[in-house]
Order: C-alpha cells, then structure tokens, then sequence
C-alpha cells in the first residue's frame, strides 16, 4: 500500500518536472496551434492524473482495509516483483530488437501477444486477434493520426 501511495506521489513530481521542461520548447515559425510542447505537456498533465488516481485509490482502500487488520502481507508481491519486472524488461528488450527487423506492427502484435501470454491468459484465438488488432490500431494512431512514422522492417522492404 504505501509503495502504491509513494508512486503515486512520485508520478506527481515527475509530472511537474516534466511540465517544466516542456515549457522551455521552443516554438517555430511553422508551429501550428498545439505547438511543439503541445503533446508533452499533454503527457505531463495525463501523468499528474495518473498520480493523482493512484493515490486516491491507495487511501480509498487503506481506509476500506482499515477495519479488517488481519489483511495479508506483501512480503508474496515483494518477492515475485523483481522476476516479474526482469521479465517485463526482456520483453520490451525483445521488441526494441525486432522494430527493426519486422517493423512497427508486426512487433507490437508480438510484445501484446508475448505480455498477454506472460501474464497468464488462455491461449486462445483472442491473443493473435487482439495482439494484431492492437499493432493495427497503434499504427493508425501514429502513422496516421499524429502523422509520426514508424519502422516498415527491414523483411518488408522490398515488398512494399
């Protein structure tokens, strides 16, 4: 519970840091109404209510567990989070190494797939269809919504 609450108090200055530097973005003479620093201090105040839900949802339950004192440790959570975190960690190593490779989608579809299946879902045909829905809908995002290009991969170049 207090790792939850100091996060969260965490996010909140990273947030207000990160608020800070965008300011000292500079913006062109081609910059339209968002500007440069738009979209990182739109990060920065998403983050800040990120931090701001974290800490209320620590408090609301501290203050739901509050009567039951015979609440389970987290000595359990304690020691699976650094297996766990190492195994997050290889993932995303895994498709920085790919992006390349394979390209924006198809990498994306691997990393959904490959977390799903890390965190125990069942393997069904749910995993490939949301895993390739998900690097579809995130190249929609990018590429053609915020106009951002993303790798194509270096197996797909000459096809495309």
């Amino acid at each position: 519970m207090t790792k939850d609450l100091l996060s969260g108090v965490a996010l909140l200055g990273i947030s207000g840091t990160y608020y800070t530097w965008s300011t000292y973005i500079a913006d062109s003479t081609l910059a339209d109404e968002v500007g440069a620093s738009g979209l990182p201090r739109a990060l920065a105040f998403v983050l800040a209510i990120l931090g701001v839900i974290l800490i209320a949802r620590t408090l609301l339950v501290a203050r739901a567990a509050a009567p039951a004192k015979a609440a389970p440790s987290d000595d359990d959570e304690e020691q699976a989070s650094l297996p766990r975190g190492i195994g997050f960690l290889l993932i995303g190593a895994a498709y920085v190494l790919l992006l390349p490779f394979v390209g924006y989608i198809l990498a994306t579809a691997l990393m959904i797939a490959a977390v799903a299946l890390y965190e125990g879902a069942a393997r069904t045909w749910v995993i490939p269809a949301a895993a390739l829905g998900g690097g579809v809908f995130y190249w929609a995002i990018f590429v053609k919504l915020l106009g951002v290009h993303q790798p194509m991969g270096s197996i797909f170049q000459g096809l495309f």
